[in-house]
């Protein structure tokens, strides 16, 4: 089993969501976050006074998955997240060792 985690613009969210429900994802974690890459930030007016923004707002998704859905899940976060300019994000994979559900007890491949 794998755990993508892709960090996105918080605008793309709902696009991302719908790609991931129609290649058959039926649970997301997301999480408000705020970070910054080759973006850098940018420089903002507020008042009359200039200040940089070093933290842009970003989306962190989690999604706990079958090792064959894998590429599936990675296109449709490309694809959906897409805007081709700076900052559209990254997609991590990792290898999840052990997932249980707590509820029912069941492990692994059932409890995803």
């Amino acid at each position: 089993m794998k755990l993508v985690t892709a960090i996105i613009k918080p605008f793309k969210m709902d696009d991302v969501r719908q790609a991931l429900s129609e290649v058959g994802v039926t649970g997301i974690t997301a999480t408000e976050v705020k970070g910054f890459g080759r973006q850098k930030g940018h420089t903002e007016l507020y008042r009359g006074a200039e200040y940089v923004v070093d933290f842009l707002p970003k989306v962190k998704l989690e999604i706990a998955i079958n090792d064959e859905k894998v590429d599936e899940v990675i296109e449709a976060i490309s694809g959906a997240a897409n805007t081709g300019k700076i900052g559209d994000g990254k997609i991590f994979v990792s290898a999840l060792e052990q997932v249980i559900r707590i509820r029912t007890g069941e492990t692994n491949e059932d409890a995803v």
